[in-house]
């Protein structure tokens, strides 16, 4: 049973219950003096104590998705399934393996989509990151055979797993449920965690003798999936999307890469690369580098005739982006444009995220082109 089953869960949960109760059940047989009545009043309490923490890890996990398996939660890393398709049109993008989407029809492409897990390897960094590749249900149909689709890149924060975007955050249903109903186009969603170098957290820089992981999203991505797949080439074709790091990420690479990404729209996003035990060394001293990677500052010193398009979120309580937030409006000068959503209270969580991602999605389909 997987780390994230139901059934791991309910036998925690069961266990930790039948071990509260025998406690309650047999203390006054352990309330004598002795080394024995000691030792079994200790293990009671330590079992119990133990039971209860992994059943409340678990549902928590289960909720925010922290690790998506036992390997993933030990720390191990997980060899990448068997090839069943590889697509002929790049080399650089491998499909793992496809999966039906949870709608009505979903068994059928053209009618609820599908998700692949693909592996993609960057020629320019040399980086290779699995990730999953959402196509609508149009792709699949006749009368669309010869149409192009805009793409978004989709990032979860650090250190979490792309699973979070298909489970916890469902992306993939939710832009199905929005191009259903006509609230936005039909768009293919290249879905993946920022953390493409584990563990380390790269805050989407190319750092001086290390990871490449700027290149890999501005450069690399783009092109690996629109030889694969039919989406255009031009930056009206390509918008970038993201939670917390991968916000942050997602306004830092269309801000820094407009020749490539027309929109970029953070969720609960930070303005400013962190720099930390996850991070290491990000910049080796160059203050240009740390400069860049402060969106704040890069706002001031961004070309003229900049016109790429920004979607933040915040939340007057519980979001300690507020001000950051504020002040990120107030420096986007136009041509380029700046929207924002505002809620009165949402902390940073998947259930906040989860309000924010249909009018995200609405937003990013409004601003991207199909040819």
């Amino acid at each position: 049973m997987g780390l994230t089953s139901n059934k791991v869960l309910a036998l925690a949960t069961l266990v930790a219950v039948a071990l509260f109760a025998a406690t309650i059940w047999l203390w006054p047989r352990l309330s004598r003096r002795g080394w024995r009545a000691v030792l079994g009043r200790a293990g009671l309490l330590l079992a119990t104590q133990l039971s209860l923490f992994a059943a409340v890890g678990l549902a928590a996990n289960n909720y925010f998705l922290f690790y998506g398996s036992w390997a993933d939660l030990l720390g191990q890393e997980q060899e990448m399934g068997v090839v069943v398709d590889h697509s002929a049109g790049s080399r650089n993008v491998k499909v793992v393996a496809k999966q039906k989407m949870d709608v009505p029809g979903g068994q059928h492409p053209e009618i609820g989509g599908q998700i692949q897990k693909v592996v993609i390897s960057g020629e320019k960094s040399g980086i290779q990151s699995p990730a999953y590749v959402y196509l609508p249900p149009e792709y699949f149909r006749p009368e669309y055979a010869k149409r192009t689709f805009p793409a978004s890149v989709v990032l979860t924060g650090y250190p979490g797993t792309a699973e979070n975007l298909l489970k916890g955050l469902r992306y993939p249903r939710t832009a199905y449920e929005q191009a259903k109903a006509k609230k936005m186009q039909p768009m293919i969603l290249v879905m993946l965690r920022p953390t493409v170098a584990p563990p380390r957290d790269t805050e989407c820089v190319d750092i001086p003798g290390g990871p490449q992981t700027e290149t890999y999203f501005a450069k690399d991505l783009p092109k690996a999936v629109s030889e694969t797949y039919r989406v255009g080439k031009n930056p009206r074709n390509w918008g970038f999307i993201g939670n917390s790091t991968g916000g942050y990420c997602a306004l830092k690479i269309a801000m820094h890469h407009p020749e490539q990404f027309s929109a970029g729209a953070g969720l609960s996003a930070y303005y400013k690369a962190a720099e930390d035990v996850t991070t290491g060394d990000l910049f080796k001293g160059d203050a240009k580098l740390r400069n860049r990677a402060d969106l704040l500052w890069s706002l001031d010193h961004l070309p003229k005739e900049q016109r790429s398009s920004f979607l933040v979120t915040t939340s007057r309580q519980g979001e300690g982006n507020l001000k950051g937030t504020l002040d990120f409006i107030k420096k986007v000068k136009a041509p380029a444009r700046v929207s924002s959503i505002t809620l009165d209270s949402g902390g940073h969580n998947f259930g906040t995220w989860n309000r924010e991602i249909p009018p995200a999605l609405a937003w990013m389909g409004g601003r991207l082109s199909a040819v």
